[in-house]
């Protein structure tokens, strides 16, 4: 069983339709036993850093998130998901993360040369994986994949954790990342096509 964690801020109900298309056991849950007991956690995502910290601190999920990661139980965030797995985030103020993964949260808007790019960033971007074995073990292909992004905020300085990048006006931008356990996607993977349901299949495969 895979725990989608509901703590009211994210695009559960697709992530959970994602999960039933391949086969994948979920449930919509912030209870701490069901969260211990499940085989993998998911933590999804949309909105502003700061306000998403906050629900999961009143719903007492942090420290618990945090401990279920060190038992080396496969954990997936997803989008605004991934981000919070990161140490820090400087959207729109400076707010702590789950410091589950080394580097931090950065303004897209700041570091684009262009002031006239359009953000968020939105669309489908090519992943660029760090090595073509590291490509293939999670899509099965030696050709590129396109994956669906809704951003305006991105991972810096994890260079020791990044999967895959994608580019979008001269920034490279760490698309896919992991460390041991844990693993995070800046990108939709429940709206991202036949690509976007492998990339979750095989992370599920980790909790079996």
């Amino acid at each position: 069983m895979i725990a989608l964690i509901d703590y009211e801020v994210g695009n559960l109900f697709s992530l959970q339709a994602s999960l039933k298309k391949i086969g994948a056991d979920s449930v919509l849950t912030r209870d701490p036993d069901i969260l211990r007991r499940a085989d993998g956690i998911i933590l999804p995502g949309v909105g502003a850093f700061g306000e998403a910290a906050e629900k999961l601190k009143s719903f007492g999920l942090y420290s618990l998130l945090r401990e279920i990661a060190d038992t080396g139980k496969p954990f997936l965030g997803v989008c605004l998901g991934m981000q919070l797995l990161f140490e820090k985030s400087y959207e729109y103020g400076e707010h702590e993360g789950l410091c589950l993964l080394p580097g931090y949260i950065g303004s897209l808007r700041e570091d684009l040369s262009s002031k006239d790019a359009i953000v968020p960033h939105m669309g489908w971007n090519e992943l660029y994986f760090t090595s073509k074995d590291v490509g293939k073990k999670w899509t099965g292909k030696e050709e590129s994949i396109y994956t669906y992004f809704v951003h305006s905020f991105y991972a810096k300085d994890c260079e020791e954790v990044l999967i895959a990048d994608t580019e979008y006006e001269g920034i490279r931008i760490p698309a896919f990342v992991g460390k041991d356990n844990v693993f995070g996607m800046q990108f939709h993977p429940e709206k991202s096509g036949d690509d976007g349901l492998r990339l979750l299949s095989e992370f599920i495969k980790l909790t079996k």
